[in-house]
């Protein structure tokens, strides 16, 4: 049997290189799982100090809006918006406390994700007590 002939000594059939297989055997160099992911595997994390910043001036616009209406929603737009500052601010902090690549960009993916939600709760929310 020659070097790259499969067990039953079939040319092209190499045994030793079989990606799906190694796949099968260890999920955790599956390209498709989320954890994987290269922007949670080997960013440096200015992608999610952009990106966070981007969704907090987007969030923030409305928020303002609401805000200087003078509305009965005001109480709850002025909460939310410094909320949305205070969590872009725990980003910052992030990026540059946590020294391990992988926990820091794990956290500042569930921070942004917990200041999409709190501005999407919060204008929600506004737009409620705007109807009532």
């Amino acid at each position: 049997m020659s070097a790259g002939s499969g067990p039953a000594g079939e040319p092209g059939k190499d045994v030793d290189r079989d990606p799906a297989g190694d796949l099968a055997r260890d999920p955790s160099r599956d390209p498709t799982r989320m954890i994987n992911q290269p922007s949670l595997q080997t960013s440096s994390g200015r992608i999610w100090l952009i990106m966070s910043g981007l969704l907090a001036a987007a969030s923030l616009v409305p928020l303002v809006m609401l805000a200087a209406s003078g509305g009965p929603s005001v109480p709850v737009a002025l909460t939310t918006a410094v909320a949305v500052v205070v969590l872009y601010g725990v980003i910052l902090v992030l990026r540059f406390a946590i020294p391990h690549r992988r926990r820091r960009l794990w956290w500042l993916a569930a921070c942004t994700l917990m200041m999409a939600a709190t501005a999407l709760i919060g204008v929600w929310v506004c737009a409620l007590v705007e109807a009532a």
